[in-house]
């Protein structure tokens, strides 16, 4: 049985906690990079999730909506390892038209492993971005928070 899904959002910030498992890892058992991403994706979801917006939901509506990455910028600044438990922050920065803009951070401890600057749009089921809904953005206003106390958390000593 594995760990209960150990997540808070305060002021903002989502918390995510997740282990590095084996399948996680290359040969030496660092984090491959690509998996970063995987964890990073999870925290962004689970943050909807906590807020109360559900991908699957969004995609049965009668004018179905999904996600999509935009631009990524990352920064790779030190490796995780298997077994460690890692924290993926997000926060949600603003909302425009069709946009979000989202920074997140891996941490183990208080030192930051990976940082993002995600941009995110809202989009049809043909693939054209649309303006977010009312009912998604009343969902998500809640929780955005500012960058700088997002910066102010993960820097935090």
């Amino acid at each position: 049985m594995g760990d209960p899904l150990q997540q808070s959002i305060q002021n903002g910030i989502h918390n995510l906690t997740v282990r590095v498992y084996y399948e996680d890892t290359d040969f030496s058992g660092v984090v491959y990079h690509a998996n970063y991403l995987r964890f990073a994706e999870r925290g962004r979801s689970e943050f909807l999730h906590a807020c109360g917006i559900h991908h699957s939901d969004l995609f049965s509506r009668p004018d179905p909506l999904a996600f999509t990455v935009v631009n990524m910028n990352i920064d790779f600044l030190a490796p995780a390892k298997i077994d460690d438990r890692l924290a993926v922050i997000s926060a949600y920065i603003f909302i425009k038209g069709a946009r979000l803009h989202i920074k997140q951070a891996i941490m183990l401890g208080s030192q930051i492993l990976w940082r993002a600057d995600v941009h995110v749009a809202c989009i049809t089921a043909a693939g054209r971005p649309v303006r977010m809904p009312k009912d998604v953005t009343s969902l998500l206003e809640p929780h955005l928070t500012q960058e700088e106390h997002f910066l102010n958390f993960i820097n935090k000593p």
